[in-house]
């Protein structure tokens, strides 16, 4: 059709994205493709740009300023494998320099700090592949000195304002949490919560003596807390009865807590220092959920995300002094000049009565009649799906398709007894809560129940199988990306720095060790003689997440068995495809195999 939004469109590399303020202020950089490969490009704030960094593989995705004025950060790793290498590149002479050149190494940056200019603190799995240490790196001549050395069981970092790492989360063996501090050169637990609750840190206050805690502990929801590392009660800052803590804006200078987010169907802030009120006020004025991306250390300068469902997300420079915002760029302005449809949450009870928030997403202007229906399962599976722009979505829309995506049961964010309602229910009330959507879209009049599909990645590309496997009649075709057939095989081969989380696999998939025929009774692998529809089934060659093997050993099952089932192979991804030419090359796919198998 004429009309169809170019697949290049909303799944081709943005022509800009993700821009910083570098701390100074009087720079800034943003991600724009160079020779067809997203870059980090850098100019005076707000001006003329050029091309400083020259990935030419699957393009950067993630980078930050130093604070030495002197250098850009980003990291990088090989075909999808998540070894994380940290570059740096020189400003001036644009020479690149791999901070961490260690094969099979995984590097995960910590922290910068002002007080601190030519340092950077970062976690390294090179001496236990299983565990990462702290390493400080320095700016000036790559030397490094390990700062912390991981016990085994610490999963995450926080340094203070003197750059000390002073704070660690650790996994206990049930499978709960603890949260350490260090004081006086020794280390000294100061939380702790069992497997039910929730518990992180988001830094220390400006005085060093509290942390920001993150705990579900006494409530359902998570709540944000000044806990005082000497001992005693900790003071609530925020909460919400209906939503777990969305996320904490920190001032870039002393690090006192500024503001929360919480997000059920869209996102809301909550100010907590009221020389912050007119800001977000204003903020409303701009026509979306908005996000701050990026400030200056002098805190003069926001660069803003505005995410709406109908248009490209755009950013946005906030002028503090003046409280105005400037349009700095559009992600896909190509898009501007076509209709985007809308997006609307809606709620529904899953059979046992438990609410259910979802997204729907129609063609532009449909009013009335009964549409193909395509389930689209977000991953993790402890993650949401939010309101937004979603290509995914847009496309689904243009093709004629209702999109319709669901936060089950075992998503984040809507509190403790909404996730562990997810608990050993893979394959199972994970899955009912997929099946009630579809009777939910067909008893409103909205999707035609005789064509429906199911689509989805990681976890979402293993509903898509067991809702196959598991639900017959439910579903006209199903498409699987990057998704587990064998839970046995996928906890059997995680990545060994995923040990430490290895007992909440036990509680809230399975036990391999103890309960390997119920593992098998939710693997959709083991039940490949009951799918009926055809399958379409991408995967990326070094994925560490979701090995090849996963795809490959139902893809073999369903051939032998004489079973629809078309499979793409992609060698240069990983868990995901970041190469635009991969990107298109499976929507291309996947657009004909829906067309063919939803078609009246």
């Amino acid at each position: 059709m004429s009309d169809r939004i170019p697949r290049e469109l909303l799944f081709g590399n943005p022509e800009k994205a993700a821009p910083k303020v570098s701390p100074d202020g009087t720079r800034w950089a943003y991600l724009a493709p160079d020779e067809g490969v997203l870059n980090v490009w850098t100019g005076p704030e707000g001006g003329k740009a050029e091309p400083l960094t020259k990935d030419r593989g699957r393009g950067i995705r993630s980078y930050l300023w130093a604070e030495d004025k002197r250098s850009l950060l980003y990291i990088q790793d090989k075909d999808g494998d998540e070894n994380w290498h940290l570059y740096r590149t020189d400003l001036a002479s644009g020479n690149t320099e791999d901070l961490t050149p260690l094969p099979g190494v995984q590097a995960q940056i910590v922290g910068t700090e002002p007080r601190v200019p030519d340092e950077i603190l970062v976690a390294l799995n090179d001496r236990d592949p299983r565990s990462h240490d702290v390493w400080r790196i320095s700016l000036k001549d790559g030397s490094r000195r390990r700062e912390v050395q991981n016990p085994g069981d610490v999963i995450g970092w926080l340094p203070d304002r003197e750059f000390k790492v002073r704070a660690a989360k650790a996994m206990r063996p049930d499978g709960g949490t603890v949260l350490r501090v260090e004081t006086g050169g020794q280390w000294r637990e100061l939380l702790s919560c069992g497997p039910d609750d929730q518990l992180g840190a988001h830094g220390f206050t400006p005085d060093g003596s509290a942390l920001y805690v993150e705990s579900s502990e006494g409530r359902d929801t998570t709540a944000l807390l000044e806990q005082p590392l000497a001992g005693g009660p900790a003071r609530l800052l925020a909460d919400d009865p209906e939503a777990d803590l969305g996320g904490v804006l920190l001032n870039p200078r002393d690090y006192h807590a500024e503001a929360v987010a919480f997000e059920t169907d869209r996102l809301r802030w909550r100010v907590l220092d009221p020389a912050l009120d007119a800001d977000f006020q204003a903020f409303a004025s701009l026509g979306g959920d908005v996000s701050v991306v990026s400030r200056d250390d002098a805190d003069k300068v926001w660069y803003l995300l505005v995410d709406r469902p109908d248009r490209s997300p755009s950013y946005w420079r906030w002028d503090r002094a003046a409280r105005k915002a400037k349009f700095l760029f559009s992600a896909r302005p190509k898009l501007d000049g076509w209709e985007l449809a809308d997006m609307k949450p809606v709620s529904f009870a899953a059979r046992d009565g438990l609410k259910i928030r979802a997204y729907l997403t129609t063609p532009p202007g449909h009013k009335t009649g009964r549409l193909p229906l395509v389930v689209l399962v977000h991953g993790g599976p402890w993650a949401r799906d939010r309101w937004g722009f979603r290509p995914e979505a847009q496309w689904l829309a243009g093709l004629g398709m209702a999109c319709l995506q669901v936060n089950y049961r075992g998503s984040t964010g809507f509190g403790k007894r909404f996730l562990h309602a997810g608990d050993r229910e893979w394959g199972a009330k994970m899955q009912d809560d997929l099946t009630d959507a579809v009777a939910w879209a067909v008893g409103a009049g909205i999707a035609d129940p005789k064509r429906v599909a199911i689509y989805g990645g990681s976890y979402g590309g293993y509903a898509a199988l067991a809702g196959a496997a598991f639900t017959p009649g439910v579903y006209r075709c199903a498409v699987d990306v990057v998704g587990p057939s064998n839970l046995i095989t996928l906890i059997k081969s995680i990545p060994p720095y995923w040990e430490p989380l290895k007992r909440v696999f036990d509680l809230r998939v399975g036990s391999v060790e103890t309960e390997p025929d119920f593992l098998k009774e939710r693997s959709p692998f083991f039940h490949a003689g009951r799918i009926e529809i055809p399958l379409l089934i991408a995967q990326g060659a070094n994925d560490p997440r979701v090995k090849q093997a996963e795809s490959e050993q139902i893809v073999a099952a369903l051939r032998e068995k004489g079973r629809a089932v078309e499979y793409l192979l992609f060698p240069d991804e990983g868990h995901g495809f970041a190469r635009p030419e991969n990107r298109l090359k499976f929507y291309a796919a996947a657009e004909d195999f829906l067309a063919r198998h939803l078609a009246s």
